[in-house]
């Protein structure tokens, strides 16, 4: 059973109107009859399959997604949290791949390459997500070159405006050179991940431990960035943190390892159950998502290159930006 006044002023908390809440409440209720009613599966595999429901009803809205999300988080359910949270995380990211093919190579081998695939709907569930992606970056590698793929990818395919990055332009320009910024980002990144620890809160989609504190405090490219070279020749690596980063300490099995580190859900399951043939080129994406806070910062354009990842075989994913810098 739904708890609807307790839902119902988390939702207020969050400036909704009383329509927006009301159906929020009603979904909550629908999908709980739905979890009763699917028995004993993991509970990402029932928000899956409720989310394939939506999908066939065309209920599939992103506000009916964010009243889940915010039911698990009212529930402490962290598990129907973090599946809601891979559904909508990234689901720009095919839609842009369609449209931006169409800019840079045109129309016929956007329609080519797409084939048979199209662009998926919000709320795929995850699992799937593979299929409908790799394929198409394959072909277009195969259409147009790994180098052009990988130049249309280097932007990331996400929507990423300035404005999310405002505050690093802010703290670059506050700090006066390059190593304090770095130290700065490092510092705010452990902060943040403190401040969930205190409050019980998810960072993303993980709990965090002290051991995951330890791990991101201990590895100076992980929050912030591990600076080489001098003007004219300037090099920031950057290693993302894993996506579950307790989970990735603990395992042994080289495939479950890269798995638990991956943030991608285009590409998470696929490494996992093997089902997809998966290409690197795609990690482009995520390099193009690490330089993007330092194009805002600098005000310029930058480079990224992928170093590690592990679509390529490697336990992490490692990221070489380039800066054009005076000094």
């Amino acid at each position: 059973m739904v708890d609807q006044q307790g839902f119902r002023t988390l939702l207020q908390t969050r400036k909704l109107s009383d329509e927006k809440i009301e159906a929020a409440i009603a979904l909550a209720e629908r999908f709980e009859r739905f979890n009763e009613d699917a028995g004993t599966m993991p509970i990402a595999e029932k928000a899956w399959a409720f989310s394939g429901r939506l999908i066939q009803e065309g209920q599939n809205t992103e506000d009916n997604y964010l009243a889940l999300a915010r039911y698990g988080l009212f529930t402490k359910n962290n598990a129907l949290f973090v599946a809601i949270l891979e559904l909508l995380d990234g689901a720009e990211a095919q839609g842009n791949f369609y449209r931006r093919v169409a800019e840079i190579f045109g129309e016929d081998v956007r329609d080519e390459v797409f084939a048979g695939i199209g662009v998926a709907p919000l709320g795929l569930p995850t699992r799937d997500k593979p299929r409908t992606i790799h394929p198409v970056v394959e072909r277009l590698e195969a259409k147009v070159g790994a180098e052009a793929c990988k130049a249309l990818l280097a932007d990331s395919l996400r929507d990423l405006p300035d404005e999310y990055f405002l505050n690093e332009r802010q703290r670059y320009q506050e700090s006066g050179d390059l190593d304090e910024y770095l130290r700065r980002k490092k510092q705010a990144f452990v902060e943040q991940l403190e401040t969930c620890q205190r409050e019980g809160r998810l960072f993303f989609a993980q709990a965090v431990t002290d051991e995951v504190i330890a791990f991101v405090k201990n590895d100076p490219e992980i929050g912030g960035g591990r600076r080489e070279g001098d003007a004219g020749c300037v090099v920031v690596y950057e290693t993302k943190i894993p996506f579950m980063t307790s989970e990735y300490l603990a395992e042994t099995d080289p495939t479950l390892k890269r798995y638990f580190f991956c943030h991608c859900p285009w590409a998470r399951e696929a490494i996992k159950n093997g089902d997809v043939a998966l290409t690197a080129t795609f990690c482009n994406c995520s390099a193009g998502f690490h330089k993007k806070p330092w194009e805002v910062a600098l005000g310029k354009p930058v480079r990224a290159e992928v170093l590690e990842s592990v679509l390529k075989g490697d336990d992490r994913c490692r990221f070489a930006i380039y800066l054009p810098l005076e000094a």
